[in-house]
């Protein structure tokens, strides 16, 4: 399971031209999911993602977390996460869960940063999705397990 964190001031996700999710300030999380994945992985890593201490305090370091500032949080499905671009020039998919384990996995994790109180967002999982944020920092972590 992989995620990339990006720390926003804003974030929206749209199919077909029409806004699906927006937040403003905390986390945009691209989701993708591999073979072998399972609920545990998700739950960790959605407790990582929102404890991360990647937002500043009033002295400027990063000290605080999304749950500490009360972040909001878009959670959007990236297949192409789990993309091999070791061998050739095209990237091999063998390492991608199977679509419903995916979604699957997916919605676990949904449901795990929704527990949290925090307002949460999220993309239309298998969608051609348009991604629009403007990241704070730039501050982008990458977190798998």
């Amino acid at each position: 399971m992989k995620l990339v964190l990006q720390r926003v001031a804003r974030a929206s996700v749209s199919v077909n031209g029409n806004i699906v999710g927006k937040v403003s300030q905390g986390l945009l999380i691209l989701f993708g999911a591999e073979k072998q994945d399972h609920n545990d992985k998700a739950t960790y890593l959605a407790d990582k993602a929102l404890s991360l201490r990647i937002f500043p305090d009033t002295q400027g370091k990063m000290n605080l977390s999304c749950l500490d500032i009360s972040g909001e949080v878009l959670v959007v499905s990236q297949f192409t996460l789990a993309g091999d671009c070791t061998k050739g020039r095209r990237p091999g998919f063998d390492k991608a869960a199977p679509s419903q384990e995916a979604e699957a996995l997916y919605r676990h994790f949904v449901e795990q940063v929704s527990a949290s109180g925090l307002t949460v967002a999220t993309g239309e999982f298998g969608a051609d999705m348009q991604v629009e944020l403007v990241n704070d920092g730039p501050v982008t972590f990458i977190l798998e397990r």
